[in-house]
């Protein structure tokens, strides 16, 4: 079983990439939609969330964790991996034998990542724009993968501000959405950035929106389908190739929330 956490819906922009390529796993999928949005929260609040959450996907099943959310991902995910994924560790076997009911003795953890490198193969302009939360752009992750990739490219960043509320509150479209998207969009392509690279698991639900805004002529990059191909290489070799760990091949999904559900289930639904 694979499981999937996001601080709300957004990280089931990557369960829809995942599932295009692995349709008859078995998935649970956790949103901490009552702690929603995490960009603007400590890292050590966010750390103990994904914690805390990992630990209840374990015991619910899942052989694999996938964190999609890219500020839980920059402030936890080392965390997570110290913890969980190191069965030569007795202290980490034993915890994961545990939580998994001895059917597991680690857990791998797939993160999202900064997809900079795309995005500067694909620049003319020599500026690239970056959206993303202000958890995410203020980690040390996101800028060591930024630095070390540009090169000779500006990187242009900008919060977007407003984004992760909006698709909370499913309001995916129309004058408001636009108004709120434009804010955050605009300065990056007033900077003459022709790539823009959406750094939040929300952002793609708004995808409409930001090209209505940004025309035509400009590239956006949605890291989640190249999470998903990582995601299924490391599944196939870790989980898939254990000795009965192979799912029945009958498709399940199993929704939790640390809030009110409504709109998850709508999502699911929609998607699905």
């Amino acid at each position: 079983m694979i499981g999937i956490f996001d601080s709300g819906i957004g990280g089931l922009s990557v369960f829809v990439e995942i599932r295009k390529l692995l349709p008859e796993e078995s998935y649970i999928y956790f949103a901490d939609n009552a702690n929603c949005p995490y960009g603007g929260k400590s890292r050590e609040f966010i750390i103990g969330r994904a914690r805390e959450i990992s630990e209840a996907l374990i015991r619910s099943g899942s052989d694999i964790v996938v964190v999609a959310c890219n500020t839980a991902t920059a402030a936890a995910i080392t965390t997570l991996r110290s913890e969980f994924s190191d069965p030569t560790n007795p202290l980490t076997r034993e915890r994961v034998l545990s939580l998994s009911g001895g059917r597991r003795d680690h857990i791998r953890f797939i993160g999202m990542e900064p997809a900079i490198k795309p995005a500067v193969s694909l620049t003319k302009s020599g500026v690239i724009g970056v959206l993303a939360t202000e958890g995410t752009l203020k980690a040390e992750k996101y800028r060591h993968t930024r630095d070390l990739t540009h090169g000779n490219v500006t990187v242009a960043e900008h919060v977007g501000e407003g984004f992760v509320e909006l698709v909370e509150s499913g309001e995916l479209s129309g004058p408001h959405a636009e108004k709120v998207v434009g804010e955050s969009l605009k300065p990056l392509l007033a900077q003459g950035a022709d790539t823009i690279v959406l750094g939040c698991t929300h952002y793609p639900f708004l995808m409409d929106v930001i090209r209505k805004i940004a025309g035509p002529g400009i590239n956006i990059i949605n890291p989640a389908p190249a999470v998903a191909r990582h995601l299924a290489e490391v599944y196939e070799e870790d989980v898939q190739g254990s000795a009965g760990q192979k799912d029945s091949g009958e498709e399940h999904l199993k929704l939790l929330s640390s809030g009110d559900d409504t709109l998850l289930k709508r999502f699911t639904a929609s998607l699905l």
